[in-house]
């Protein structure tokens, strides 16, 4: 009997609270614009870091209105392999170890342990 008089009130799918007395949080609304002209504002909390790119979902990113430059950080350099090996040793080295293992690996000079 229970579950008779529970079907149909929707109990799952609606809450039963009002939005009385909710106040949501203060606002501010950003204009952007894409390459292409196309202006667009998004809402942001005051209290948010606004950042100089938004993606418009149909334009592209667009870049905020009335800042210059948007706010890339100049991305840190990624060592390499490479970058690491000279770090250790000279180039003038690196010639000299290339040159005894391409003699071993021509069978000029038998290989040591």
């Amino acid at each position: 009997m229970s579950e008779r008089s529970l079907r149909g009130t929707q109990l799952g799918s609606r809450s039963l609270e009002t939005e009385e007395g909710v106040e949501p949080a203060p606002r501010q609304m950003v204009e952007f614009e894409c390459e292409d002209g196309t202006k667009f504002k998004v809402p942001f909390s005051i209290e948010a870091e606004v950042p100089s790119t938004w993606d418009s979902g149909i334009h592209g990113i667009g870049t905020r209105v009335g800042v210059n430059e948007p706010d890339g950080e100049p991305g840190k350099h990624v060592r390499s392999h490479w970058d690491m090996l000279l770090e250790r040793r000279s180039f003038d080295e690196l010639q000299v170890l290339l040159d005894e293992r391409l003699a071993v690996r021509r069978g000029e000079v038998p290989a040591q342990a």
